[in-house]
């Protein structure tokens, strides 16, 4: 009964400090890209596609274990218990494990390159990868300006997105850049989430965060606005021919984008009830991408 007493919280705390649901933030924007592309020329390559999946997971596992490290080191994850280096209390081990996964992940990207002879795809990513350092990592820390929901929205949204379109069919395509700035603010909605219930951490640490700026009230009528776009954008990028009005199957995330926006405007202000909120965005982002992009493959 005393080690069930002590492993379970244990166990809790390492899955809040891997964060399994929030890989999708990896995966859908190559789904979403690949689907664009299927829509178009109707040949899916596989081995491209895992691949490309695959180091997005790892590569974003670089980027969560390397804010960790940079986030130890100002000390506003002091009182984060879920912090990877809080729980190792080995910060190098963790600084290490994610410059290997970041290999590993570069890796993958240059193999696509070198099958398709082509460095396009490489380029692309590298910036992304460029970005993601420069959200926690020094001397920039751009996430501390109040700067990490917009280097989120190009990383994850036009870059990640017509680099996975591009990976499939080695061109450019207007659409699949209209599709990613569906994905790019679904994915930002996500780390915009993460700041209402550290408000305090973040101001003690410098941390000039969205909600900092804003103040927890404004922000979450923000919140409310930047969700509902996702949905009326889809609809305009249909009526304008540019997405198949399939694509509308996006929508059916609505009910999850409803109780997001009606959790955080009742909780702002309370950072034991809206710490939560960050999961429900998770959940806008698999559900309305997943179905976008499936919409892309019906059509």
């Amino acid at each position: 009964m005393t080690t069930k007493l002590i492993s379970y919280p244990n166990k809790k705390l390492w899955m809040a400090a891997i964060k399994p649901p929030m890989y999708s933030v990896a995966i859908m924007p190559i789904w979403v890209g690949t689907a664009v592309a299927f829509a178009q020329t109707r040949i899916c390559h596989g081995a491209v596609f895992s691949t490309f999946l695959a180091s997005a997971i790892l590569i974003l596992a670089w980027e969560n274990l390397s804010n960790d490290v940079f986030d130890s080191e100002t000390g506003i994850d002091k009182n984060k218990h879920h912090s990877l280096v809080n729980l190792t209390a080995n910060k190098t081990l963790i600084f290490w494990l994610g410059n290997f996964c970041l290999g590993l992940g570069l890796l993958g990207i240059l193999a696509i390159a070198w099958w398709q002879q082509d460095l396009t795809v490489i380029g692309i990513i590298l910036l992304c990868c460029a970005l993601g350092y420069m959200y926690q990592g020094p001397p920039f820390r751009l996430g501390y300006q109040g700067l990490g929901e917009i280097l989120c929205f190009f990383a994850f949204g036009p870059l990640a997105v017509t680099a996975a379109y591009y990976s499939q069919t080695q061109s450019w395509n207007m659409t699949s850049l209209a599709a990613s700035v569906l994905v790019g603010i679904a994915t930002s909605l996500i780390l915009f989430c993460s700041h209402f219930h550290q408000v305090k951490d973040d101001i003690a640490a410098g941390k000039r965060s969205p909600i900092v700026r804003l103040g927890t009230a404004r922000g979450a009528k923000v919140l409310t606005w930047f969700t509902a776009s996702i949905y009326p954008l889809s609809l305009l990028f249909v009526l304008l021919g540019m997405f198949p009005v399939w694509t509308l199957l996006s929508w059916v995330s609505l009910p999850f984008a409803f109780k997001l926006c009606n959790h955080v405007l009742q909780n702002h202000n309370q950072p034991e009830k809206v710490s939560n909120c960050k999961f429900i965005a998770v959940a806008v982002h698999f559900w309305s991408c997943l179905l976008f992009g499936l919409g892309f493959m019906l059509s």
